[in-house]
Order: structure tokens, then C-alpha cells, then sequence
């Protein structure tokens, strides 16, 4: 998929506290996901500290994006971002700063990662929270997984699986 010549880990991003975030410092394949405290999906935050506590120690990292932008429900500051996250969902991936994944503001990180295609062959905007892109070491988008999809959905596990290898 046509992306940024260095892929995807070269885009600059911050940290939920606003300090600079390197993705090229994780080495492995990474899970993205736009996350929210207050949607109905909220409760995958589980299913994704699962992934990063089985699949951690094999390199892959999940990285939270906290976005507002479907119907306001992520309208925390970053503080009452981090501990929601740690003490509801005891998250241990990191969270990165609030971001718009959709529209004229949109991130540099999104306007990359909105070029993937999903498994019908779809790309374009984020459709709500918990959207997931698995990105392979090299930066590249190996696939979109729409946010229904569980992070522990079989497709989800086999691409991560195969990313690992």
C-alpha cells in the first residue's frame, strides 16, 4: 500500500501527556487503534491490553489514539484519559495524544493510515471508535480491521500471528 517513503513509525506523533513519541522505537509490528472512555466499544480497551500483555514479549506493541470526534465521547483531558484507561482497563500500551482521525484536522498519522483498505477492499475515513490498523516492523499497513471487529477475532489474532513471524 502507498504510504510515506519511511512508512507509517516515521510519522511524528506525541504522547498523551504532549511529550514527543517515537514510533521507530518500536521495533515490532503495532497494533493502532482509536480509542474513546465513553462508546460502547470502550470495553475491547480489554481485549487490547490482552493482546499487548500475550504478544508483548514477541514485539508487538498496541498503541492507543484517544480521539473526540464521535459524538464527544472521548472529552477527558489527558490526565482523566490515562487514569480511566489504568483503572478501568488497567492499560499498559501506550496512549498517544488526543488526535482527530477524520476531516481537515486530521493527523498526519490517519491521512496515512485511512489509505489502507479493509477486508472489502474499503478505505477512507475512520467510521467511529476502536478502529484498528495492524502495521507491520517496516512501517507498512498490513491490514484494517473496522471497529466491531474484537481485538481478539480470529482474523485479528491471525494477523498479528503472521506479522510476528
Amino acid at each position: 500500500m502507498a504510504q510515506n517513503p519511511g512508512g507509517i513509525k516515521d510519522i511524528s506523533v506525541e504522547a498523551l501527556d504532549g511529550s514527543p513519541f517515537s514510533l521507530t522505537d518500536l521495533p515490532g509490528p503495532l497494533l493502532i487503534v482509536n480509542v474513546a472512555s465513553k462508546c460502547g466499544l470502550t470495553p475491547q480497551y480489554e481485549g487490547l491490553e490482552t493482546l499487548a500483555k500475550n504478544y508483548g514479549d514477541r514485539g508487538l506493541t498496541v498503541v492507543g489514539v484517544p480521539c473526540n470526534q464521535f459524538m464527544g465521547q472521548e472529552p477527558g483531558s489527558p490526565e482523566e484519559i490515562a487514569t480511566f484507561c489504568s483503572v478501568t482497563y488497567g492499560v499498559t500500551f501506550p496512549l498517544l495524544a488526543k488526535t482527530d482521525v477524520n476531516g481537515d484536522g486530521r493527523h498526519p498519522l490517519y491521512a496515512a493510515l485511512t489509505q489502507a483498505t479493509d477486508a472489502e477492499g474499503e478505505a477512507g475515513d475512520i467510521q467511529w471508535n476502536f478502529e484498528k490498523f495492524l502495521v507491520g516492523a517496516d512501517g507498512e499497513v498490513l491490514a484494517r480491521f473496522r471497529p466491531r471487529t474484537e481485538p481478539e477475532a480470529p482474523e485479528v489474532i491471525a494477523a498479528i500471528e503472521d506479522a510476528l513471524k
